[in-house]
């Protein structure tokens, strides 16, 4: 808008000026990007298999701690250790499921699992840390060739890089087998 000398533009002109300008020199919106939901959780691997348990189910990450081994315990039962004044019951889960543990001892982590009456730690492979999945990769359907041993822990798959096998600590914590120890 152009005004005439000594004529002086009212607030409200103003305005319209600076929107006017501003529409002149925006740039256009940014493309809209479809937004994607992830799913959390602990990675860790079991002889050749990667599994990721959610991130609700694990209380604790640990190495593997000294432990006082217990007579008259089935041989996954590895013993008992003493985590900050807390017994802590160290179970060797490749031995439980039937995967043997692999000879590498100093990748070996604990997942703790505390849920409801059961507190124990799970010896594994290794710890691969936080993985996250885009929520829409999930596959319910569990692999064909899944042994019987560990089919009633895996609630589906996720896919990416490797097949991830979901793996509920709860449900083994309430699983009747797991909780026979005795021989």
């Amino acid at each position: 808008m152009t005004y005439t000398q000594g004529e002086d533009p009212t607030p409200f002109e103003r305005l319209k000026e600076m929107a006017a300008l501003s529409h002149r020199h925006a740039r256009g919106l940014p493309l809209q990007v479809e937004l994607k939901t992830y799913w959390s959780g602990i990675g860790f691997r079991l002889g050749g298999q990667r599994y990721v348990a959610p991130l609700g189910e694990v209380a604790e990450i640990l190495t593997v701690p000294g432990y006082t081994r217990l007579p008259g315990v089935k041989n996954w039962v590895k013993g008992i250790a003493n985590v900050r004044g807390r017994l802590l019951p160290v179970m060797d889960l490749g031995d439980f499921l039937g995967q043997p543990l692999s000879a590498r001892r100093t990748h070996r982590r604990i997942l703790v699992v505390d849920h409801e009456e059961v507190f124990s730690g799970l010896v594994v492979d290794e710890v691969m840390g936080m993985q996250h999945f885009v929520s829409d990769s999930f596959d319910p359907d569990l692999p064909e060739d899944l042994s019987p041993a560990i089919k009633p822990f895996i609630n589906g798959v996720y896919e990416r890089e490797y097949q991830w096998q979901v793996f509920s600590l709860f449900a083994l914590a309430q699983h009747p087998d797991f909780m026979q120890v005795a021989v």
